[in-house]
Formats: structure tokens, C-alpha cells, sequence
């Protein structure tokens, strides 16, 4: 099968995204598919091609949110490239200008399009309207997301049943929905495999020692992911034990409000941010750690969750749809809603290691389900049936011209 990925953020950038959609293309490939990736160059305003691995970048201006830029809708040189590869179908994996470009490009050569969406964009447009028209903008964001998945996409694909639900009681979809819980390449992650001198090293950078019971929180520095709750939290946490420590890893534009913020309560040896991590060094992150903790109430799945688990370490969660197909409470982690109840938690974990150990265990178990193996298996069977779909379609749409063309001769 030639598949096209279509998506607006790609390697270099690193996001949850970004590591679902490397992992999705390396796992078609395995399988023996040709997968060919579109996306904006974040780089240069420059078109690119890379032939080996097979992805086309095209220019685009930044649009100040993150490292997004906005593509040139429909540039002739992508579109000759495009055509070339005779595409069986196209995935979208975003609803801005590379999807809309991924939409005219399977109507203009008839190929059938499958769509993931990621996002819960009602949780994001505060970055676009600072505060102000809140209500409208929502109603705006329901429109056009309704607008690109239902009028456009042959199958919908969700990561959970939250998004699920989204689409069927609130947004009233009424084309098919597959819940796929999005894989990654849990293997790396695996004890088993990884180098225990790279973790030792990087404990030293850190400044983290062996007495050190470590907390890790792992992405986007912003308002949505609800950090301030864990730094909050923290306070607490390292007055009762001062070998208590939360690591934050990734970056944002909130970064240094929040290292203010810890300055402020006087947590500088207690919270340490590391920044932006690289891709292949994030597995080390975990390896260092005791806990893998989350506010967030945003997320459409949370991959960070299932790397932790791969890594032997327990998540504890905001109580949230989003956490609770991947998190068993009591088995393989354990949810909150409160400071107070996360607090307990984590005192909890520290005062019986036992339990934190058989946790683990299970949180390792569980972490199997999310291969990328298995999800590449799931999301081939979506777009089987978007082909066969189309095909259904154009037989209709044949038949019914003849009939038309037929019922023209008889007057």
C-alpha cells in the first residue's frame, strides 16, 4: 500500500505528535508499505525533498503559536510530487493547512482520506483570542472542526474514549469513529534496553543523588498542561522530605514564569528544569525517576503516560477520560483532583516502596497494549476499509451517471 502522511509538525520539532507519526510511518514500513510524509519546513521558507526517507516539506510562515508554521495551501511543485507517488490513501493528522491541503489533494485524485484528530482545540484558543470571546470562538472551533472531519474525512480516527464522546454527544458526528489509542515504540523504553552509564550521567548533570526520590513531569510548559498545580504541590511535598524532588523536562512559553514561581517559594533545589530534551534521550529521563506525574486536563491520550509505564514507573494522573483507558487506579497508578489528594499520593508511594515496586510491574504489563506493531495492525484496517469505501462510492457515482445519462436519451 502507498500511504501519504500529511501533517503540519515534523522531525526536527519534538512533540507527542511528532513521535506518534515517526513511529506509525517506521511501523507501515516494517509491514512492507511505502509511507511518504507531507509537512511545513519549520527550517527555512524553502521547498524540500527528502528522497531517502521520503518526506516533502513545504514553505511556511510562522504563526507564533509554538514552532507551527502556516503552508501555502496549494503549491504546484508538492502537488507534481504528490501525484507521482499514486497514493492508495492519504492519513491527515492535523485540521489546518497541510489538512486542508491534504483534503484537496484526495478530491482532486479521488483517494480516500483518513483523519486523526489530536487536539481538544477548545482548550487552546486562548493563545489566539487572550481571553476574549471566549464563547464564540468555542462555537467557531466546533464548526470547523465538525466541518473538516465529518464533510471531509472518509474515517475518523480518536485516540480515546474522551474524543469519542466529544464528537458523538457534543458535536452529534454521524460518520464511523475508531478508537485507536495511539502506540509508541514501547521497546525503547524497556529496562532491558536501556544504558544504565547514559542514565548514571545524566543523574550527575541533574545533580540528582542515590537518597533522591525523583517526581517527573514530561511536556509543553504552558497554561494547559496545569504545571503550577505540580510545582504548588511541591512545596508541600519537600517540607515533610527534602530528598523529595519534581523534574520537569520540555519547554514552553511559560517556562520561566514557572522558574520564578519556584524561585518564589524557594524550591530551587527542589524542582529542577532540564529544558528541552532531546528525542533519543528521553527514555534516560524516566530511567532516573520514581513517579511519573500529570495535572493536565487537556490531553486526548497522553503518550508521556504510556513512556512511563514502558519504563517501569507509575503514573499518577489527574483524574481525566484522557488517563483512564491507559491507567488502571490501584493496579498500575493512581488519579487525583485534588493537591491534597496528590500530595497523599506521592507520600503514600515514598513511605512503601513494595507497593511502588508491584505498580511498576503492572504499569509495564500494561504499557505492552500501546506497541507500535499493534497500532500500525489497527490503523491498516481503517484504511482498508476507507478504500473499499471510495471504491463503493465510485461505483455508485458511475452507476448513477449512466442511469442519468440514460434517463437524458429517453426524453
Amino acid at each position: 500500500m502507498r500511504i501519504g502522511i500529511f501533517t503540519e509538525t515534523y522531525t526536527p520539532y519534538i512533540s507527542g505528535l511528532v513521535t506518534s507519526e515517526v513511529m506509525l510511518k517506521n511501523a507501515l514500513e516494517q509491514e512492507g508499505h511505502e509511507v511518504y510524509v507531507v509537512t511545513a519546513n519549520l527550517e527555512s521558507f524553502k521547498y524540500e525533498y527528502d528522497e531517502k526517507e521520503k518526506v516533502l516539506r513545504i514553505p511556511g510562515l510562522p504563526t507564533g503559536i509554538y514552532d507551527s508554521r502556516l503552508t501555502s495551501i496549494y503549491p504546484i511543485q508538492a502537488v507534481n510530487k504528490i501525484k507521482s507517488w499514486k497514493l492508495d490513501v492519504i492519513h491527515s493528522q492535523t485540521e489546518f493547512a497541510i489538512g486542508t491541503f491534504a483534503r484537496l489533494i484526495a478530491k482532486q485524485y479521488n483517494i480516500p482520506l483518513v483523519h486523526t484528530y489530536h487536539t481538544m482545540y477548545e482548550d487552546y484558543i486562548h493563545y489566539i483570542t487572550k481571553g476574549f470571546f471566549k464563547k464564540s470562538s468555542k462555537k467557531l472551533v466546533e464548526y470547523f472542526t465538525k466541518f473538516y472531519c465529518d464533510t471531509t474525512a472518509t474515517e475518523l480516527i480518536v485516540p480515546t474514549n474522551k474524543t469519542y464522546k466529544l464528537f458523538k454527544e457534543k458535536y452529534h458526528f454521524e460518520k464511523n469513529i475508531h478508537i485507536i489509542p495511539t502506540g509508541i515504540e514501547v521497546e525503547r523504553f524497556y529496562e532491558e534496553n536501556i544504558d544504565k552509564k547514559e542514565v548514571n550521567n545524566l543523574r550527575k548533570t541533574l545533580k540528582i543523588q542515590k537518597k533522591d526520590f525523583i517526581i517527573l513531569f514530561v511536556g509543553r510548559l504552558a497554561e494547559e498542561k496545569n504545571v503550577e498545580f505540580l510545582i504548588e504541590s511541591q512545596k508541600v511535598l519537600s517540607e515533610k522530605y527534602n530528598n523529595i524532588k519534581l523534574v520537569i523536562v520540555g519547554d514552553g512559553p511559560d517556562k520561566e514564569k514557572y522558574e520564578e514561581y519556584s524561585k518564589k517559594l524557594g524550591l530551587t533545589k527542589n524542582i529542577i528544569f532540564t529544558g528541552k530534551a532531546a528525542w533519543g534521550d528521553m527514555p534516560y529521563y524516566y530511567h532516573i525517576s520514581n513517579i511519573f506525574a500529570t495535572a493536565s486536563k487537556t490531553e486526548t491520550q497522553g503518550l508521556t503516560i504510556i513512556e512511563a509505564m514502558a519504563s517501569n514507573v507509575t503514573p499518577v494522573c489527574m483524574r481525566d477520560e484522557a488517563f483512564q483507558s491507559m491507567v488502571t487506579e490501584e493496579l498500575n497508578g493512581l488519579f487525583f483532583e485534588t493537591q491534597k489528594e496528590y500530595q497523599n499520593h506521592i507520600l503514600n508511594l515514598y513511605k512503601n516502596p513494595e507497593m511502588l515496586k508491584k505498580f511498576n510491574k503492572q504499569a509495564r504489563i500494561q504499557a505492552e497494549h500501546y506497541s507500535s506493531k499493534n497500532y500500525a495492525e489497527r490503523v491498516l484496517e481503517v484504511y482498508n476499509r476507507a478504500i473499499k469505501e471510495k471504491q463503493a462510492e465510485n461505483r455508485f457515482g458511475l452507476i448513477s451517471k449512466i442511469a442519468k445519462n440514460i434517463k437524458e436519451r429517453m426524453k
